[in-house]
């Protein structure tokens, strides 16, 4: 009866969690709040258009960036995270932005422990930071856990290289919501060592130097440019999201 009560409440937590996430990702986690919807398919064509651009090339690691601040790298990697998951793969998401962390905030999640407290301290696991994403199957969440005073070393470590290579046994494909390159170095640390990239670009707000840096910079970083996502559209311009190669 004990083991029965607990099954129901958490079975309930799980319900609420969704519910959540579809009152407050509205805009944000459309994937999950309305998979029927335009902007839900752009992210379907994006998915695809990643495999094809790495037909030649195995794609284990992917991080997502953005020349600055506020141009939606967050909201662009939670939801490619969910539609490669409902693709049928198993995916893990790992929130790299060790700074100005966000997605412990748009899944509901507490981030307490995470990717910081396991790269600080050898004693922890990299397990014990990972959160099952209710919203849909094969889909797994690794939270910053708190602001180190370091990220940079920290993301540059030989423990990072090292539990990255474990999660691409553990996984299918892992997607790191990245710092913007521009602002800080953590990006391009990573970017070095990620099988692509995917720049998010953002209209009316990215500004044209910062892009044309993070160019730079990313060509610097010897980073597998796959392309960048194109969001802010008006509806009237052909939907929210479009992707486009370099």
């Amino acid at each position: 009866m004990v083991a029965d009560t607990q099954s129901r409440k958490h079975k309930h937590h799980a319900k609420k969690r969704v519910k959540d996430m579809k009152k407050s990702n509205g805009s944000g986690l459309i994937t999950i709040a309305d998979s029927l919807s335009p902007i839900t398919e752009q992210y379907r064509t994006i998915r695809s258009n990643i495999q094809f651009s790495m037909v030649d090339r195995e794609l284990k690691t992917l991080g997502i960036t953005s020349a600055e601040a506020s141009e939606g790298k967050s909201t662009v990697s939670s939801n490619l995270a969910v539609v490669f998951a409902q693709s049928g793969m198993k995916v893990l998401l790992v929130d790299a932005d060790l700074r100005k962390p966000t997605m412990h905030k748009v899944m509901h999640l507490e981030n307490n422990q995470g990717l910081s407290t396991f790269l600080v301290d050898r004693s922890e696991s990299w397990r014990d930071g990972l959160h099952t994403f209710i919203g849909t199957s094969n889909l797994t969440i690794m939270t910053s856990g708190p602001k180190p005073p370091n990220p940079s070393e920290l993301l540059g470590s030989k423990r990072m290289r090292e539990l990255m290579m474990e999660l691409e046994e553990e996984f299918d494909l892992v997607i790191f919501d990245l710092p913007p390159i521009v602002t800080v170095t953590d990006a391009q640390i990573m970017l070095s060592q990620t099988d692509g990239c995917v720049l998010v670009v953002h209209e009316n707000v990215t500004n044209k130097n910062a892009l044309l840096r993070a160019k730079e910079l990313l060509t610097m970083s010897e980073a597998n440019v796959l392309g960048a996502v194109y969001t802010g559209v008006e509806r009237t311009k052909g939907g929210y999201y479009h992707y486009k190669y370099y």
